[in-house]
């Protein structure tokens, strides 16, 4: 699409005012604010809402960062159906955040904003539900972050949601956990980062970290093809002869750091990467699952073929735990040489898919795996 739609509402809910929220691992804030957008018509559609869950460095704007689901073939159909993005608690776009005045101290959060978890996120959305008056979501939508968050809403509230649609998601493991250590490692090694009381964002660690992630949310076989050995295409430089001369992907790199530095924030990246690598779905034979066997809530699980972060075969582990729970799981895997980042990428990849988990029930009591090679079988 050459240009975003925009949202029919776009609006900030302020909750937590008399009583402060109460956060899993201790702490509180008072009051929170989330910052939201409406796709379609709420008052026509009220039974058929699709809450679309952001990951990273998103936010409630979801066709800005998702425009290609909105076009005509595509499976967001704003006539029929409407769709909720909300910032996430503790992300910089509006909602309470690092960024936000504390009102204890008068002066940003900073360093000081408590660890929060996709929990905490999920019931902060609850609170944005209750407020427009939906008792039951359609579905929630979302992939990295945004996966965590879909699944968490059937573990919490299974008697509000019909169906999860996972994407590139599974509870991180030491790779991945690693990884967000290093990026947060970055941005604390940097000396303007001030210990989080900083003026201007700590531009070496935070653009260092975003460096870090890209590398991760792509695959080995995209960046060969792409940049391979060849010197930056966009300087008279050689890395063959000189320390500073730049191959290709290093120029890439640097480009994706300048961009990001215009956007986001150091402490709120800290943020978010931990409750990334906090999250994790119950123990076996934990009672959210039979709640979510029990209410029928459809979940469905996409892997990503060259997903290094979330590997298919995470991904995969867990449709067949929630299945052997007695949940209607549904695993299908998306062929893309983009990585973690496909669902971004070529999100036309992801319409069968969609299209076919946002139908009404489908799935047997004991579902089985379905491989779904988006883009090449369909």
């Amino acid at each position: 699409m050459d240009q975003a739609i925009q949202p029919t509402v776009e609006a900030d809910f302020t909750f937590a005012t008399a009583e402060p929220f109460q956060l899993e691992r201790g702490g509180s804030l008072q009051p929170v604010t989330l910052h939201y957008a409406i796709y379609g018509d709420l008052e026509k559609n009220r039974d058929r809402v699709i809450l679309v869950a952001h990951a990273l460095s998103g936010s409630a704007r979801v066709a800005d960062w998702w425009p290609d689901l909105f076009r005509p073939d595509a499976p967001f159909d704003t006539e029929h159906y409407c769709y909720i993005g909300v910032n996430i608690l503790g992300s910089c776009y509006g909602s309470t955040g690092p960024r936000a005045i504390d009102p204890a101290t008068k002066r940003n959060y900073g360093p000081d904003f408590p660890l929060v978890t996709i929990g905490d996120i999920v019931r902060s959305q609850a609170q944005i539900l209750d407020h427009l008056r939906i008792p039951k979501l359609h579905a929630v939508i979302g992939a990295s972050i945004g996966g965590m968050q879909a699944l968490e809403w059937a573990f919490r509230y299974p008697e509000r949601v019909e169906r999860s649609i996972v994407i590139g998601t599974a509870p991180l493991q030491a790779l991945g956990l690693g990884l967000n250590h290093l990026q947060r490692q970055a941005i604390w090694n940097d000396l303007a980062f001030k210990d989080g009381w900083y003026d201007e964002q700590p531009a070496n660690g935070l653009g260092a970290a975003r460096a870090i992630a890209m590398l991760s949310y792509k695959s080995a076989e995209l960046f060969e093809e792409r940049y391979g050995r060849r010197p930056n295409r966009t300087g008279n430089e050689d890395p063959f002869t000189t320390v500073n001369g730049r191959f290709d992907v290093a120029g890439y790199l640097d480009y994706q750091q300048s961009v990001f530095l215009k956007r986001f924030d150091a402490n709120t990246y800290i943020t978010i990467t931990k409750l990334m690598d906090t999250w994790d779905v119950p123990p076996d034979g934990s009672p959210e699952y039979r709640r979510l066997a029990e209410h029928g809530v459809e979940v469905d699980l996409v892997g990503i073929s060259s997903d290094w972060l979330f590997p298919p075969a995470d991904v995969q582990r867990l449709h067949h735990r929630l299945a052997k729970e007695g949940i209607l799981s549904r695993y299908s895997e998306l062929n893309s040489e983009h990585g973690h980042d496909a669902f971004l990428a070529e999100p036309e990849k992801l319409f069968p898919i969609v299209k076919v988990a946002l139908a009404s029930s489908r799935l047997p009591s004991t579902a089985g795996i379905a491989h779904v090679h988006a883009g090449a079988a369909d």
